[in-house]
C-alpha cells in the first residue's frame, strides 16, 4: 500500500491458517508474517518484498519454519525479532517462550528452543540488543528477563517485577532501548538492572506502543473492563461481543508529564502503529486512523492559548529550540504573570528571556514606585550581561537613592559589574554619595574625577592634596593647575610646600602607608538621598534615617608631619620636565605670602635661565613693594628694604623698564633711583627729584652725579630759579652752581641771564658778583689777545721781512770754521742762507743730490711731519666734530681746525 492508501501489490502467503502477526524489518524490504492454524504448528514465512518472485509474480519467499511448542497447540501470544532477524522469540499462551536462532534471509536453516516456560500465559516479549542480547518476558504475573547471548547465557531468567502485564501492553523504546509496560495504575520502565522510572496513569490499558517520545495508550471499554476479572481481560482482550463499545486513545509524554492528545474511537482498536512519520490506529470493524503529529510552533500556540506556559517552555527545551526560541516563550510567560499580579515570578521570567528581551518593554512595567525592588533586580541583570545603557545606569541609580539603600549601591560599585562610568558618578554626586563617587572614580584610575569630588563636592581640601601628592607628575600637574588656588584658600603651606617640591624638581609622590580603618557616619547621606527624592515617588514609604558607612576598604594615608618630611626626604625625587614658574603665578592670587615662600625657593635653585631668573625677580619685587605700600612704619621699611635688595647689584637681572614701571607705581623712589643710577640715568635721577619738587634730593643728587654728569649744573639752575619756594630751599646753592658753571663755562654769561630770567624769580643781587667776575675776566681775556695778536703781527712781519731779504739781497758768509767738524774753513766750501758753513767733505754728499743743512734738517723735517698732519687731517671732518663735542670752548676749536686747513677749499689740479 502506497502512502496515498492505494494497493499497490497483493500475494498469497500462507496455504492454511490465518495470518495473526505480522512484521517488517525497520529499515529494510524484509517482512516477517506467522500464520496460525489450531491443528497445526504455526508457520513463520521471511519476504523479500524486493525480489519478485519468478513464478508466482510476488514478493520471493527467502525462509519458512514451523515454530515449535513440544507439540502443544496454544496460539502465540507475543512476537519480537531483531533487527537483522538472526535471532526471533515467539511466546504461547500456555507460558512457554521459543527462541529461533539462524539465517533465516539466506534460508541457512534455523534452530529452535524453548528457553522458558511457565504456568501463566506470556503477554509479551521484547529484545534489549547490544554486548549481550537480553529477552524481556512478561507473563500476566511477572516481569523477567533472560540473556539469550553473550555474558550469562544459559542462566535461568530473572525476576525483574511480581507484576505482570496484559496482552499488547509491552513494547521496547527504540531510542532508549528501556521496555515500557502498561498496567491499570500506570507506566513502568525498565532497562538492564531493573525497574526505572514510573508514571501514573490510572485506568485498564489494552494496547500501548511507542511514538518517537510519545507513549500511545488504548484503553478498552469500561463496561467491558469492568464485568471481566483483571487476569483474564489481561490475557483475551475485547471480545466479539463488544465490537460496537467505545475505546480511548491517550498520547502521553512522560518526561514532560502531560496528555498530548486523547480521543474516543467508536469501536474497539486492533492495533496500532507507525509508518511514514505518522500514528496509525486500526479498529476491529476495518477502520484506519491516521494521526499526525503538529509542528513545533502549532504545539506551542495552543499551549500558549491555554496559559500553559511552563510545559511550553519545558516542551521547547526539550525539542532543543534556540535561545532567542526559548526566551520568547519566557517573555509570554513573564507577561501572563505580569498580568495574574504575580510580579516576583513575573520577574524571574523576564530574567531569565534577558538576552532576547527589549528592556525598555520590561522597565515600563515596572515602574510603579511599589514594585521598585523588582525594577533593580532587572536592572542590576542587565549591567550583569554587559547590556545596560546610560540611562539604565541611572535609573537604577535613582532606585537605589530612593530606597537609601547604600549598602546596595556600594555593592554595585565594587561588583565590577558593567556599567557606564560616566553616568555612574555623576548620579553618584548628583544625589550626594560623594564617597562612593570616589571610590568608583579611583577604581577605574580617573585620578582627576577623584580630585574634582573631593574639591567641588566633598569640601575635603586636605584629602585631595594628599591625592595628587601621591600621584605621578603627570597627573599630579594638571590637578595642581586646576586646583591651586582653591587648596591655598584652605590649605596654605602644604599646598605651597606642594609647588615648591614641583617647580624645584624635587616633588615624588607621597608613599601609602596602611593604618587600621576607622568607621565614621557620613552626616551628608541623608540629605544626599533627599536630593533625589523627585525621581520616583514613594508615597508609601516613609522617610527614614540614613547613615553611610565609611567605604574603608583599600583606604590608605599618607604620613604627615615630621614624618612625611623624613620619608620625603629618603625618596629619590622623580624625573620629570620642570614647568616654567610663571605657569603657577596665577595660582598665588590673593596669597602674597606663600607667593613670596615660593618665588624665594624658585630663585634659589641655580637651573633657571636667565630669562625665568628676571621674571621671578620682576615679580618677587612687585610683590615686596605691593605689601610695603599696605605697611607702615619699620614694617614698610624692612619691606622695601628687601625690594632694595634685589635690585642692589653689580648687574641687574630685571628689565630697568619694568623696575622704573613699579618703582613709580608704588612711589618707591629709591629704587628708581638705583635703577637709574646703574643704568647711567643720571639726569633722569635729578629731573625725577625735581619733578616731585625735592629740593634736597635733588641738591644731593647734583652734588653726588654733577662731576660726572656737568650738564646737571645747568639744569640745576633752571630748577632753583623756577619758583621762590625752591629758591629758598636751595640757599646758598644756587652761587655754588653759578661758579661750577663759570669756571667750567658750562653756559655762556649770555644763557645764564636768559635762563634766570625765565621765571623772573632770581634778582640782580643775586647774580651781581657772578656778572661782575664774568666781565671783568672776559676784559682781561679780551687784553691778553689783543697784546697776543699784536706779537703775532710783529713776528710775521719779521719774518716776511726776511724772507724778501733772502730773495732779493746778497749775504755775506763771515763764518771761519765748519759748522760740522770745527775745523777752519778751507776750499771747497759749503755756505747754507741759514748761515751755518761746512766743509764739503763734511755733508757726505752724494752725486747731484740736493744738500740741506745738517744743522737745520731736523727742525725743517718736524716743520715737514707737522704741515703734513694738518694735510691729513683736513679730510677727517670726524675728528673736528668729536673734538667740537668734546670741547667746552667751541670757538677756540673752531678756530684751530681753521688754522689746520680744515676750511680750506681743495686745489683745482
Amino acid at each position: 500500500m502506497a502512502i496515498a492508501f492505494k494497493i499497490l501489490r497483493t500475494f498469497h502467503a500462507h496455504d492454511s491458517g490465518s495470518i495473526t502477526h505480522i512484521k517488517q524489518i525497520e529499515g529494510t524490504s524484509l517482512l516477517v508474517t506467522i500464520s496460525e492454524d489450531l491443528s497445526n504448528e504455526p508457520i513463520l514465512k521471511v519476504w523479500a518484498l524486493d525480489k519478485p518472485d519468478k513464478k508466482t509474480g510476488g514478493p520471493k519467499c527467502l525462509s519458512s519454519l514451523g515454530i515449535s511448542n513440544g507439540r502443544k497447540q496454544f496460539p502465540i501470544s507475543a512476537f519480537a525479532a531483531l533487527g537483522n532477524l538472526s535471532q526471533l522469540a515467539v511466546g504461547f499462551a500456555n507460558g512457554s517462550v521459543t527462541v529461533i536462532r539462524g539465517d533465516l534471509i539466506n534460508d541457512r536453516g534455523a534452530k529452535q528452543r524453548t528457553v522458558f516456560e511457565s504456568e501463566e500465559p506470556i503477554t509479551g516479549v521484547e529484545f534489549r540488543d547490544g554486548p549481550t542480547t537480553t529477552l524481556y518476558l512478561a507473563t500476566t504475573g511477572r516481569i523477567l528477563t533472560l540473556t539469550i547471548s553473550g555474558r550469562g547465557q544459559g542462566q535461568p531468567a530473572k525476576n525483574l517485577e511480581d507484576h505482570g502485564c496484559g496482552v499488547g501492553c509491552m513494547t521496547v523504546d527504540n531510542d532508549s532501548g528501556d521496555i515500557v509496560v502498561a498496567r491499570d495504575d500506570a507506566i513502568y520502565f525498565y532497562g538492564v538492572n531493573g525497574r526505572g522510572p514510573s508514571y501514573a496513569y490510572e485506568g485498564p490499558k489494552q494496547l500501548v506502543r511507542m511514538f518517537g517520545d510519545l507513549v500511545a495508550l488504548v484503553t478498552p471499554p469500561k463496561n467491558e473492563s469492568a464485568s471481566k476479572p483483571s487476569v483474564l481481560r489481561r490475557f483475551v482482550g475485547g471480545g466479539t461481543g463488544s465490537l460496537y463499545q467505545s475505546s480511548s486513545l491517550a498520547l502521553l509524554d512522560t518526561d514532560l508529564k502531560y496528555v498530548a492528545h486523547t480521543e474516543t474511537i467508536v469501536s474497539q482498536v486492533r492495533t496500532v502503529f507507525a509508518e511514514w512519520g505518522d500514528l496509525f490506529l486500526l479498529t476491529l470493524d476495518g477502520k484506519l486512523f491516521r494521526y499526525h503529529e503538529k509542528t513545533l510552533n502549532q504545539k506551542l500556540e495552543i499551549l500558549y492559548q491555554r496559559d500553559l506556559y511552563v510545559m511550553a517552555i519545558n516542551f521547547a527545551q526539550k525539542a532543543g529550540v534556540d535561545a532567542a526560541q526559548r526566551n520568547i516563550i519566557l517573555r509570554k510567560y513573564g507577561d501572563y504573570l505580569y498580568k495574574k499580579g504575580d510580579y516576583d515570578t513575573a520577574m524571574q521570567q523576564y530574567l531569565k528571556a534577558i538576552d532576547n528581551t527589549e528592556p525598555s518593554q520590561v522597565i515600563r512595567k515596572f515602574l510603579d514606585t511599589q514594585r521598585i525592588n523588582n525594577l533593580i533586580e532587572y536592572l542590576e541583570e542587565l549591567h550583569e550581561h554587559d547590556k545596560a545603557t546610560v540611562d539604565h545606569t541611572t535609573l537604577l541609580l535613582n532606585c537605589y537613592a530612593k530606597l537609601k539603600d547604600t549598602e546596595k549601591l556600594e555593592t554595585f560599585i565594587k561588583s565590577g559589574t558593567n556599567f557606564d562610568l560616566e553616568t555612574a558618578i555623576a548620579m553618584c554626586r548628583q544625589g550626594g554619595y560623594y564617597d562612593q563617587a570616589v571610590v568608583l572614580s579611583k577604581k577605574h584610575g580617573e585620578h582627576n574625577r577623584v580630585v574634582d569630588i573631593l574639591i567641588e563636592d566633598s569640601k575635603k581640601y586636605d584629602e585631595a592634596l594628599d591625592y595628587i601628592w601621591r600621584r605621578n607628575p603627570d597627573v599630579a600637574y594638571p590637578n595642581l593647575m586646576r586646583y591651586g588656588r582653591v587648596l591655598l584658600e584652605h590649605c596654605q603651606d602644604q599646598t605651597t610646600q606642594l609647588f615648591v617640591d614641583y617647580y624645584t624638581g624635587k616633588f615624588h609622590p607621597k608613599k601609602d602607608v596602611p593604618i587600621a580603618p576607622t568607621q565614621a557616619p557620613v552626616g551628608g547621606a541623608v540629605s544626599a538621598v533627599q536630593n533625589l527624592a523627585s525621581f520616583i515617588p514613594l508615597p508609601y514609604r516613609q522617610a527614614t534615617p540614613l547613615l553611610s558607612p565609611a567605604i574603608m576598604e583599600n583606604q590608605q594615608f599618607a604620613l604627615s608631619g615630621d614624618e612625611a618630611t623624613g620619608a620625603a626626604e629618603a625618596e629619590t625625587p622623580i624625573e620629570y620636565t620642570i614647568p616654567k614658574s610663571r605657569t603657577a603665578f596665577s595660582s598665588f592670587v590673593d596669597h602674597p605670602e606663600e607667593f613670596i615662600v615660593f618665588l624665594e625657593a624658585c630663585l634659589k635653585e641655580g637651573n633657571i635661565d636667565q630669562k625665568e631668573k628676571s621674571e621671578l625677580h620682576t615679580t618677587l619685587f612687585e610683590i615686596y613693594l605691593d605689601i610695603a605700600s599696605n605697611k607702615t612704619g619699620r614694617e614698610k621699611s624692612d619691606w622695601e628694604a628687601k625690594a632694595k635688595s634685589l635690585i642692589d647689584g653689580k648687574e641687574l637681572s630685571m628689565d630697568a623698564s619694568n623696575v622704573l614701571l613699579l618703582s613709580h607705581l608704588s612711589n618707591f623712589q629709591d629704587g628708581t633711583v638705583l635703577v637709574r643710577e646703574q643704568q647711567g640715568l643720571r639726569f633722569d635721577i635729578f629731573r625725577s627729584y625735581a619733578s616731585v619738587g625735592d629740593t634736597a634730593s635733588a641738591i644731593k643728587a647734583l652734588r653726588r652725579y654733577g662731576p660726572e654728569e656737568p650738564q646737571l649744573y645747568p639744569a640745576a639752575l633752571a630748577y632753583f630759579t623756577s619758583s621762590p619756594k625752591i629758591l629758598e630751599e636751595a640757599g646758598s646753592e644756587l652761587d655754588a652752581v653759578l661758579k661750577k658753571i663759570d669756571e667750567d663755562g658750562l653756559m655762556a654769561p649770555l644763557q645764564v641771564i636768559q635762563t634766570l630770567s625765565t621765571n623772573a624769580v632770581a634778582t640782580m643781587g643775586m647774580v651781581k658778583k657772578y656778572l661782575s667776575d664774568t666781565i671783568e675776566r672776559e676784559r682781561k681775556e679780551v687784553s691778553n689777545n689783543r697784546r697776543l695778536i699784536e706779537s703775532y703781527r710783529t713776528e710775521t712781519d719779521a719774518k716776511r721781512k726776511e724772507m724778501h731779504e733772502l730773495g732779493n739781497t746778497s749775504t755775506t758768509f763771515q763764518t771761519r770754521r765748519c759748522s760740522a767738524c770745527g775745523g777752519s774753513l778751507d776750499l771747497p766750501t759749503v755756505h747754507f742762507l741759514c748761515k751755518h758753513s761746512f766743509h764739503q767733505r763734511c755733508l757726505n754728499q752724494v752725486g747731484d743730490a740736493e744738500v740741506e743743512c745738517p744743522k737745520c734738517a731736523p727742525t725743517n723735517n718736524n716743520i715737514r711731519a707737522f704741515r703734513k698732519a694738518q694735510e691729513d687731517s683736513a679730510d677727517r671732518h670726524e675728528m673736528f666734530q668729536d673734538a667740537l663735542q668734546r670741547s667746552r670752548d667751541k670757538f677756540g676749536t673752531v678756530s684751530e681746525f681753521f688754522g689746520r686747513g680744515v676750511m680750506t677749499a681743495p686745489a683745482v689740479e
